[in-house]
């Protein structure tokens, strides 16, 4: 490991974050490693970590891996430090069987990434309201999963359950079903009968189901006032509701202006088109990238506005009769929601911090 110069040279960090222990290296601006060296993932680790980086020189930028999972609060920290964070994505499969793989490598990797201008984007905040609304939609989907395996369990052991039972519950749905499956009777001391086994787990998949019921309907009156009051310009967007307008805010983070244009957006959320020419042939073909949940988003929004926006279903059909199939037409009108979007996004933000 190398000392400090007298000249206070620039340095580059990089870290490689773990469930318990964070990597990180130091390179100068050369690209000569200074050092490595692992530190807890503790709130005094960070503060271990960044003394540690300081003591080679004045800190440039910090390159890390798994901003949004593991090094979440390392993040929180440097930003807290007024550090520049840079948020490096893991290398592939492919790279790592040529380069190999271990904590120092990887920390080094992720330093030289940032110092080479290979990786540029900055890390969410997540300190502010978009933070929230990612917690509690996430505890939502889980328990909307939950549920759509409970229905289907229940669906199941309908079908195979003896012919009384079945017969008695043929026809009902929703919560019609449920209500039924809660008021059979219960027999503790005859479970080794099928017929009574299976209306104890009819009446318990019901009960579950609509236990999570209730825990989604009170995400949903928890969320709808949060993203409304967070990102009012929108929601106000034909075809966007609170389930979509906070997938959307949690993919652009508490801090938007990360995204330097819309462009940038339309990548994020997989929307932009990707150049696939070759000799005479000048086309472009999907992007598979990008949050897939931000296009899925995206996905809804459009189908909306193809049912009932009168200026989009013009739109459709205007391209329609120049021979655009529906899927490149949907292609076209997430591309032009994005800008929306983008535009809702900087006016609601802007509102916000000012």
């Amino acid at each position: 490991m190398f000392s400090m110069t007298a000249n206070n040279p620039h340095i580059t960090g990089g870290v490689d974050t773990h469930q318990d222990t964070h990597h990180a290296a130091a390179l100068d601006h050369n690209g000569r490693i200074l050092g490595d060296h692992p530190f807890p993932a503790t709130p005094t680790g960070y503060q271990q970590l960044t003394a540690w980086l300081t003591s080679f020189g004045t800190i440039t930028a910090i390159g890390i891996e798994g901003t949004g999972s593991y090094g979440a609060g390392l993040t929180r920290h440097l930003t807290t430090c007024h550090l520049k964070t840079i948020e490096v994505d893991r290398p592939d499969r492919r790279t790592r069987r040529a380069k190999g793989k271990s904590d120092p490598i990887d920390a080094i990797n992720a330093a030289r990434a940032v110092l080479s201008g290979q990786a540029t984007g900055t890390p969410k905040t997540r300190t502010g309201p978009v933070e929230a609304i990612r917690a509690l939609r996430q505890t939502r989907a889980g328990a909307v999963k939950a549920r759509t395996a409970a229905l289907n369990q229940l669906r199941n052991l309908i079908t195979t359950a003896p012919d009384t039972l079945r017969t008695t519950l043929t026809g009902r749905h929703g919560t019609a079903l449920l209500t039924t499956c809660l008021a059979l009777p219960l027999d503790e001391q005859h479970l080794h009968d099928p017929a009574t086994a299976t209306t104890a787990a009819l009446h318990a998949l019901a009960g579950r189901i609509h236990a999570l019921n209730t825990e989604i309907t009170l995400a949903d009156k928890r969320l709808r006032p949060l993203v409304t009051t967070t990102a009012p310009t929108l929601i106000a967007l034909p075809g966007v509701g609170p389930e979509v307008a906070g997938q959307l805010l949690t993919t652009a983070g508490d801090n938007p202006h990360r995204l330097h244009s819309e462009a940038a957006l339309a990548r994020l959320c997989g929307a932009a088109p990707i150049p696939a020419s070759s000799g005479r042939t000048d086309r472009h073909r999907l992007h598979r990238g990008g949050d897939r949940q931000a296009n899925r988003a995206l996905y809804t929004i459009t189908l909306s506005r193809m049912r009932h926006d009168q200026k989009t279903r013009d739109y459709v059909q205007r391209r329609t009769q120049q021979g655009l199939t529906k899927k490149e037409i949907i292609r076209c009108l997430k591309r032009y929601i994005v800008r929306e979007i983008y535009t809702a996004l900087t006016t609601d933000f802007t509102t916000l911090t000012t």
